[in-house]
């Protein structure tokens, strides 16, 4: 989109999984070169964007110093006027309880085009996922949807009088909140529900009545969380029964404990007839009836588990995807970011010059893409190959160069570097190799290998590997709160900036207890240099293999 005049695109990112996004806003973000983002955004949508995509955090979350709404407003105006398509991506939709008119405001002052692109809102999306209508043709004739972040400058007296309230914003301020109701004649009885992580693997509802909701979840942290609050919660349980005629639903605790401390926890069970619907409590229910830990772990190996992926800006997507199908809650920690070498120059020089090598060696996904986008820049495709063979490492490399139509002729067996010299199908002296790489800090035992056996290999940059500046919100408050189990590493830098990232910020002892993982030899290494330990190494150096090592521990 290079040489267009620039524009803003104001985009609703909808309430959580990448599933729930427009259409609209997915082409948006496959084009944008520009992207500023906000904390609740999925960090899977993150990695639609181009590569060369700039990328600015400015989420607000938890309290932590964050960017003012001011800078936020004035990066826009200045992205724009350098003629980039920028996406200003919120969670939800962009209208509801966001920024939108400051941004627009100062958009319009600058003389910036802008579009808003709609999202679908946590406050419609999120008591669907937890089996909940906002309306009903007796419940709930009308709702209405409030920020709770400010109770005291709220209308509750007429609030009081709406068949359902949604609340955004509201965790810290339940207490308050339904004190305020009953305090002008909200009945005590009131059916509530608590929808924290609405929509992702984690998502936990709790619910409970306007009386006793706020001892309901005591100690339990609740952001961020949507509240509905109405007599159409108590449709949940017919809802997630999926059919008619009695319907039983059990309600058990998301963070119940499963010990000797606890042996007879309560539970609510809704029983619904569709002639005679009515609840019944049983403070008392046998502890048979639960589900044991190893019952919750035979379903999903990783229930319970959070880990924090620890991969370059944009590829890690997949891989938590992986995780959070084994039941993890996946916490992402871009860190590395990745981008072009300081100079095109070597590579391009190379490839003017190919047909002068006899072997092209590609090590990683990014070495794909950067000699991929180098080549169509001076006008070739992968016809210009055709007097190369091609070497990779690692599944995802070679199913990376498939996809530009081009099959590897040889993969080592062991997806690792060393591998392809000792099993390398040609005798290495006087071949003649490419090599395009990270600009610093690559595989120099591999060209050495390959050097001492006889081979000629010519490094060229690629693409160049950075540590960030800072640790993610997210990432930050689960590290310092202890909240880690394990830490995955698919490499040796991501491990030197790992460490440089928590020795910056946080204590010594943060990793104490954390299960360290690691892809394979080389990680490894690097993890017990810098680290002092590793627990866990696939057996096969893939993203599958360290899960399945994950899954075994």
């Amino acid at each position: 989109m290079t040489g267009q005049k620039g524009k803003v695109y104001l985009v609703g990112a909808g309430p959580s999984d990448v599933a729930y996004l427009t259409v609209r806003a997915q082409q948006l973000l496959a084009q944008a070169e520009v992207l500023v983002y906000d904390a609740l955004v999925d960090g899977r949508l993150l990695h639609l964007v181009p590569l060369n995509c700039c990328l600015f955090d400015v989420g607000k979350r938890g309290g932590r110093p964050s960017i003012k709404q001011a800078e936020i407003d004035r990066l826009l105006v200045e992205q724009c006027q350098q003629g980039k398509q920028v996406v200003r991506l919120k969670s939800g939709d962009p209208f509801i309880f966001g920024r939108c008119g400051s941004e627009i405001e100062s958009l319009l002052a600058a003389g910036c085009p802008f579009e808003v692109v709609p999202g679908i809102s946590s406050a419609l999306a999120a008591p669907l996922f937890a089996g909940i209508p906002l309306t009903d043709p007796v419940l709930s004739r009308c709702f209405a949807v409030l920020s709770g972040h400010d109770p005291a400058e709220l209308d509750w007296e007429t609030l009081s009088g709406i068949d359902t309230l949604v609340i955004l914003m509201g965790g810290r301020y339940l207490a308050e909140i339904v004190d305020r109701l009953q305090r002008y004649g909200r009945s005590p009885k009131t059916p509530v529900a608590v929808i924290r992580w609405a929509g992702h693997p984690q998502q936990q509802v709790w619910t409970g009545e306007l009386g006793n909701i706020v001892q309901v979840t005591a100690g339990v942290s609740l952001s961020p969380a949507v509240i509905a609050i109405g007599e159409v919660v108590g449709l949940r349980p017919y809802l997630l029964s999926g059919d008619s005629g009695c319907k039983v639903a059990i309600e058990i605790e998301d963070d119940l404990k499963f010990d000797t401390e606890n042996p007879q926890p309560q539970i609510s069970i809704a029983v619904t007839n569709t002639e005679d619907s009515r609840s019944i409590d049983f403070q008392q229910i046998s502890a048979s009836l639960l589900p044991s830990r190893s019952d919750k772990e035979r379903l999903l190996p990783l229930a319970g588990k959070t880990i924090l992926v620890t991969r370059s800006v944009g590829q890690s997507g997949e891989f938590g995807d992986l995780l959070q199908q084994a039941g993890a809650k996946v916490i992402e920690m871009p860190a590395l970011s990745i981008g072009p070498p300081s100079s095109w120059e070597s590579l391009d020089g190379a490839i003017a010059n190919l047909r002068t090598f006899h072997w092209l060696i590609l090590t990683s996904t990014n070495g794909v893409d950067y000699f991929f986008e180098r080549l169509q820049a001076q006008g070739k495709d992968a016809r210009a190959l055709a007097t190369l063979k091609i070497a990779v490492v690692g599944k995802k490399t070679a199913q990376r160069l498939q996809q530009h139509s081009v099959t590897p002729d040889f993969i080592p067996p062991d997806f690792v570097a060393d591998s392809l010299v000792a099993n390398f199908p040609e005798q290495l002296p006087g071949q003649k190799i490419l090599f395009p790489r990270v600009e610093t800090g690559g595989r120099e035992v591999l060209v050495q290998e390959l050097t001492a056996q006889g081979a000629v290999v010519v490094e060229v940059s690629a693409y160049q590997s950075q540590c960030p500046t800072d640790i993610p919100p997210e990432a930050f408050d689960a590290l310092q709160r202890k909240a880690v189990d394990a830490v995955t590493f698919a490499s040796s830098k991501t491990v030197q900036c790992f460490d440089r990232l928590v020795q910056a910020s946080l204590p010594p002892d943060v990793l104490e207890g954390v299960c360290i993982a690691s892809i394979g030899p080389q990680t490894s290494k690097t993890c017990q240099q810098l680290l002092g330990r590793v627990d866990v190494e696939a057996k096969e150096y893939t993203l599958e293999g360290l899960l399945k090592a994950l899954m075994e521990i």
